[in-house]
């Protein structure tokens, strides 16, 4: 039976880059050595890291006077390293889930912190609108996609301060226009590589301008410096990642992802919306197009466990909801396939029609 890996992270990845990434631990470039013990310093590396820097510029399209580091300590680190590098006195934050919420917290370490709106009395299931950025706050951050509630901010906003954003879960599913941003991070193991590194793409002329001491390995000019080789960089992981990012161009960019995304996240919807049995959690203006969260509809919740059950038994893993909300979350990531989509819907008939 095939199998369709929804799960929210680790998730699935492209299928080339699992076989890529496969030859390559068994032997990298016909060297006789596995990508896992070759040094990062050979040439063989610094090409791999080349490119993978090139093709996140081209696909970005990002603009000169910005660097793409390839970082160890996950997306999770960032929530310090930003505020460490930018904060001098002030920074605003949109608490839109529980990653925005540890991002704001470790600010609070380096500063004031302005929570300029927060969805939380309402289980985070919509995205804030009416909310002012303060004009002297050093940056203002956003968490653009939140896997646990199904809600995602599509559009690059307008800040009248520096904008950050952790676009861990999103980052790749669509166009978009970096020069909006000073500085956008995220995990890699979502949308473009296993787990194991994180990226950042920071604007050069924003760092630099605190005035306390900053420990060299939480210092992005560091990493600028030393083109992400400061100390041994997560190997694999990046190596993966630039299969996926070879992948992606040949595919068309990111014009042809966002279409497929837009198409995929259409047909899960709107069977959510037509099969009496669920009922979406997210505000139907906020929906993510990466994490589909629904749950039984009124009436119905006692039949969660048993379609659980009914879609494992269908080849679906991973549907299962965060712990902290429950329900269901159909991951459909960009190595999603619609096949796996339409999978999910057809289950989601079947068990209504059983019912």
């Amino acid at each position: 039976m095939k199998k369709y890996n929804f799960s929210a992270g680790p998730s699935i990845l492209p299928q080339v880059t699992i076989e890529e990434t496969a030859k390559a631990i068994l032997d990298f470039n016909g060297s006789g050595l596995s990508i896992m013990e070759i040094s990062h310093r050979s040439k063989d590396f610094e090409a791999v890291l080349d490119e993978a820097v090139a093709l996140f510029k081209e696909l970005l399209n990002i603009p000169e006077g910005y660097s793409v580091l390839f970082l160890g300590g996950g997306a999770s680190l960032q929530f310090a390293m930003v505020p460490f590098n930018l904060m001098e006195k002030k920074a605003a934050y949109l608490n839109t889930g529980v990653w925005a919420s540890k991002a704001l917290k470790e600010a609070k370490l380096f500063g004031e912190v302005v929570e300029v709106a927060s969805s939380k009395a309402a289980n985070f299931s919509y995205v804030p609108k009416d909310y002012t950025i303060p004009a002297d706050a050093d940056y203002f951050h956003i968490t653009t996609n939140n896997t646990i509630y199904g809600t995602e901010i599509r559009k690059d906003i307008d800040s009248p301060v520096p904008l950050v954003a952790d676009m861990s879960s999103d980052i790749f599913s669509r166009p978009m226009d970096v020069s909006k941003y000073v500085l956008i991070y995220g995990g890699a193991q979502k949308n473009l590589a296993p787990s194991g590194v994180a990226f950042v793409i920071v604007k050069d002329e924003i760092l630099g301008k605190v005035s306390r001491t900053i420990p060299t390995m939480l210092d992005y000019t560091t990493h600028i410096k030393e083109g992400s080789m400061f100390n041994t960089p997560p190997v694999v992981p990046i190596y993966a990642a630039l299969q996926t990012l070879r992948w992606l161009k040949s595919l068309g960019g990111l014009e042809a992802m966002e279409k497929m995304n837009l198409e995929k996240a259409a047909i899960l919807y709107d069977e959510i919306d037509r099969n009496k049995l669920f009922k979406g959690t997210a505000a139907v203006e906020d929906r993510s197009i990466m994490n589909v969260c629904f749950v039984m509809n009124d009436g119905h919740e006692a039949l969660e466990e048993e379609f659980q059950k009914f879609a494992s038994g269908k080849g679906m893993v991973g549907i299962k909801g965060h712990r902290s909300v429950g329900g269901f979350r159909a991951s459909i990531y960009n190595a999603m396939p619609k096949e796996g989509v339409q999978a999910l819907v057809d289950a989601m008939k079947e068990f209504e029609k059983n019912h």
